[in-house]
């Protein structure tokens, strides 16, 4: 089947719950393993809700026992809520699958989006999503300070049982951008099953980032959350996002030449 639709399942007032939001994932792909439906992209806000890909550790989730959604994605665990706009890509692929493939052309879309708002982006070898790339760390030098402490040292980059969220605000995720460290303003975490894709990204546009330090996102220890109203300066609205990332994702998907993963094979002995 041809074209590309999207689906607006509510925002604002009208944020979609997460279970609701899964099942209609899973009625969408299964249509469309029947071809009784185009590729769909479902494009929605989430009330607060934390949720844990299948690599989730134990030590990520929040230590107050803020109940978390466990879900078969890929990737760890992460946070959707107000201010994030969701979206859920539902595509028939020609297998074997090419899953790395299929996130590139969700992380292009989204960082041609943040493009047209005036916000350069990219990606960070080894870690999906969509970056803001903070300064490159100095041997010796001094992070800048946040409420009035200033630290010549960081504990996470030697210490594999420190803990962020014990720490304060000097290592909170979301002061990432005042430390001028990498920070994450988009999330992909992606499933396929009998060659059709679910599960999606989530744009950070205006949310309070706040809620990411609770956990450990993506189960990352040296890097933050960003937003686009944060690095911007300036409010911007998932309503005025919207439709520049439908366009975006139509262009990527929709023209993208899609093939199946190239299989290796071992010359015989």
């Amino acid at each position: 089947m041809s074209g590309l639709r999207f689906v607006r399942m509510g925002f604002g007032a009208d944020a979609v719950e997460y279970q609701v939001a899964w099942d209609e994932q899973r009625r969408v792909h299964a249509a469309r393993f029947e071809d009784e439906v185009p590729d769909t992209v479902l494009l929605l806000e989430h009330p607060p809700v934390y949720t844990a890909g299948r690599r989730t550790a134990d030590n990520e989730r929040p230590l107050d026992g803020t109940p978390v959604i466990d879900v078969d994605r890929g990737g760890k665990i992460t946070w959707h809520g107000p201010g994030q706009l969701v979206g859920y890509p539902i595509q028939k692929l020609p297998r074997p699958v090419d899953v790395v493939a299929h996130v590139r052309r969700l992380e292009e879309a989204l960082i041609r989006t943040c493009a047209e708002f005036g916000l350069e982006t990219t990606r960070v070898e080894g870690r999906s999503g969509v970056w803001v790339l903070g300064e490159p760390r100095q041997e010796g030098a001094t992070r800048p300070a946040i409420g009035g402490l200033s630290l010549d040292f960081d504990p996470r980059l030697t210490d594999e049982e420190f803990d962020p969220r014990m720490n304060g605000p000097e290592y909170a995720p979301s002061n990432a951008g005042q430390r001028r460290e990498d920070r994450k303003i988009a999330a992909i975490g992606i499933r396929v099953a009998k060659g059709v894709t679910m599960h999606g990204f989530s744009l950070n546009v205006n949310p309070d980032n706040k809620w990411f330090d609770r956990i450990i996102p993506c189960g990352i220890r040296d890097a933050g959350v960003a937003s686009l109203a944060s690095e911007l300066g300036r409010d911007v609205t998932v309503d005025e996002v919207l439709p520049v990332v439908e366009r975006h994702l139509k262009d990527v998907l929709e023209n993208a030449d899609l093939k199946p993963r190239v299989i290796e094979k071992t010359p015989a002995a």
